[in-house]
C-alpha cells in the first residue's frame, strides 16, 4: 500500500468538496479548485475526511494512487491558505518594477522583460526590486510561473547574477583568477 496514498486528507471548516464521477471540485475561502482524477483511483468523502483508493494491484494503479492524495491534499491547501513562492533577484542594476498586475525586469538584457501572471496568481515585487513573490491558489501554477520567471535569467556559476529560488543554493565556480599553477 502507498504510504502517501493511504493517509486521509481532512477538510477543514468552511471548505466544501463536491465528487462528480472522476472529478473532484474543492471551494475554500480563497477559491474554487477543480480537477479529474484517473478512473484508476477512486476518492471518496465521508465526516469531512477525504481517501483515496485505488481500484486494483496495477503498477500504474500504485503509482496513480499516492500523486493523486497528493494532488487532492493540495488542493484543499490551496482553497484554505494558499501557496507561494519567492524568487530574489542578485546582480548590480538587476530589479523588478510592479507595474499593476504585470512585473518588469531589468536584468541586464537591452530591454525590459514584462511578464504577466495568469488568472488566479498574483506576482508582488518586494525588498525595493529585489525579490518577488508568487502567489496563488493552485500550487502546480504557482510553481510553474515562479520556474518561469527564474528561466528568464537563471543564476550564473561566477558571480551569482540572477534571479533564483529564496534559499536556493548556487553552486560557484572559481573562474580564470583561481586557477592556481598549471601551464599558461
Amino acid at each position: 500500500m502507498s504510504r502517501i496514498g493511504r493517509l486521509p486528507i481532512a477538510v477543514p471548516e468552511g471548505v466544501k468538496v463536491r465528487l462528480e464521477g472522476d472529478g473532484v471540485t474543492v471551494q475554500g475561502p480563497r477559491g474554487e479548485l477543480s480537477r479529474e482524477f484517473h478512473p484508476l483511483v477512486t476518492i471518496s468523502l465521508s465526516d469531512s475526511v477525504l481517501t483515496v483508493t485505488r481500484r486494483n494491484d496495477a503498477r500504474q494503479s500504485k503509482a496513480l494512487h499516492g500523486l493523486s492524495r497528493a494532488l487532492l491534499a493540495n488542493m484543499v491547501i490551496g482553497v484554505t491558505e494558499g501557496f507561494r513562492k519567492r524568487l530574489v533577484i542578485n546582480g548590480v542594476g538587476y530589479r523588478a518594477e510592479q507595474q499593476d498586475k504585470d512585473i518588469v525586469l531589468q536584468i541586464g538584457f537591452s530591454h525590459p522583460v514584462r511578464m504577466s501572471p495568469p488568472e488566479g496568481v498574483t506576482l508582488t515585487v518586494e525588498r525595493g526590486g529585489r525579490s518577488i513573490v508568487v502567489e496563488g491558489n493552485d500550487k502546480e501554477m504557482v510553481g510553474e510561473i515562479a520556474a518561469r520567471i527564474r528561466a528568464v535569467r537563471k543564476p550564473e556559476p561566477y558571480k551569482g547574477k540572477g534571479i533564483a529560488y529564496d534559499g536556493e543554493v548556487i553552486r560557484r565556480k572559481a573562474g580564470k583568477a583561481g586557477r592556481v599553477g598549471g601551464l599558461v
